[in-house]
């Protein structure tokens, strides 16, 4: 009764642990969820108003595919304050958040048998994405050696003839890793001379501590530029995520064209009001909201850190980016499944198994929460390993 291609798609670990901790909680249960990969702050005022001016307004009808003049000029402007990319309002899409931009991109440019380079742990949605649009994964693994980061010489030794797309993903979900300029500079050296695309998702770029500068990895160079395909949203780094705005940028006409081909034949335009409300964001004019959130994050990562840290028998790296620990329980229980459901049955703490990431051994916890939650569900963690049997 269903497709073939329908069939190689597994659900998302991180929402069905999520709506299973908001189902137990709604029972009355004692849930303390930190499995959310969603900023527990408001959406800046200044970005309502603009919704709400929108409406009274009456923004409501359809839009071009690709987004309205002054989205597309937003973001355009965007890209080449904060990053240094000189991106033309034509060669960007908006799109309804940045998973539905990966998508789009893949069913663009991957045939049967493409080869889809992907760091692990990575993602849960990358590889799904790849396999339905045909594709074929390929890991590169890492671990905490490395910082969870690949380097030049596993990337060249991953390359193949089938090679069509480097997936790449700084601030990482879930390690919290990112990329230094000298780190994306020497990978950019082995793409040259290759036909190998590069797919950047960059939705944690403003969520980084300890005085860290990004790096787009469009603009490590004019080589680079040419064959990368740059994913953000404002999800994460607004608190946007169910608002929906996504965009992707691209230099490649024929690519951009066939996204808007495949977009006006699917959702068409996204939502009329979310591009009105976007423009603020995109524009800088609530950079303050946005720091205040970052400084919260920074403050949260310390504390959950130093917390796992005492545990005996987990063990963490501390994240330079995003709002995720990915926590190390090999020492304690190797099965991350396990691990993870008898830790909600037991306690009633809610964290993602590592299996979704691609490696055993871990599990995923998200500190975009409140103190006092961080404290009480890390307490809960502790006790659970000391009597883990």
């Amino acid at each position: 009764m269903l497709s073939k291609r329908i069939q190689v798609l597994s659900p998302s670990l991180t929402l069905a642990i999520t709506a299973l901790a908001r189902d137990l909680k709604a029972q009355g249960k004692d849930i303390l969820s930190f499995s959310a990969g969603e900023p527990d702050f408001d959406t800046p005022q200044r970005v309502k108003d603009a919704a709400i001016e929108a409406i009274q307004k009456g923004c409501s009808k359809y839009t071009a595919v690709a987004g309205t003049p002054e989205v597309l000029k937003a973001v355009a402007g965007k890209l080449k304050r904060e990053n240094n990319l000189d991106y033309k309002p034509s060669q960007i899409v908006v799109n309804v958040g940045a998973k539905h931009s990966l998508f789009n991109i893949f069913q663009a440019i991957i045939d049967e048998g493409d080869e889809v380079i992907i760091p692990s742990p990575y993602w849960v949605t990358y590889p799904e994405i790849v396999k339905y649009s045909g594709g074929t994964p390929v890991y590169i693994e890492t671990d905490e050696t490395t910082g969870f980061k690949i380097t030049p010489a596993q990337l060249k030794a991953a390359i193949t003839p089938k090679t069509r797309v480097l997936l790449f993903n700084t601030p990482s979900n879930p390690t919290g890793s990112v990329y230094s300029k000298a780190e994306l500079e020497g990978l950019a050296e082995v793409l040259k001379g290759t036909n190998v695309l590069v797919v950047s998702d960059e939705m944690y770029e403003k969520i980084l501590f300890d005085n860290l500068k990004f790096t787009s990895v469009a603009s490590i160079s004019e080589d680079m530029f040419n064959r990368t395909i740059t994913v953000n949203g404002l999800s994460k780094s607004v608190a946007m995520p169910g608002w929906r705005f996504g965009y992707l940028a691209c230099p490649i006409k024929e690519i951009v064209d066939a996204i808007v081909d495949l977009q006006g034949q699917s959702t068409s335009n996204i939502n009329s009001i979310t591009q009105k409300a976007a423009i603020p964001a995109l524009e800088g004019l609530v950079d303050d909201d946005i720091e205040s959130m970052r400084v919260a994050f920074e403050r949260r990562r310390n504390m959950a850190y130093e917390l796992l840290s005492s545990i005996k028998g987990l063990s963490v790296v501390k994240p330079d980016g995003a709002f995720y620990l990915y926590v190390n329980t090999k020492a304690v229980e190797n099965d991350s499944m396990k691990f993870c459901s008898k830790l909600l049955e037991e306690t009633g703490v809610a964290v993602v198994p590592g299996l979704g990431f691609g490696t055993e051994g871990y599990f995923r916890l998200s500190f975009a929460t409140d103190d006092a939650t961080i404290k009480d569900g890390i307490g809960r963690i502790k006790a659970f390993v000391e009597n883990y049997k």
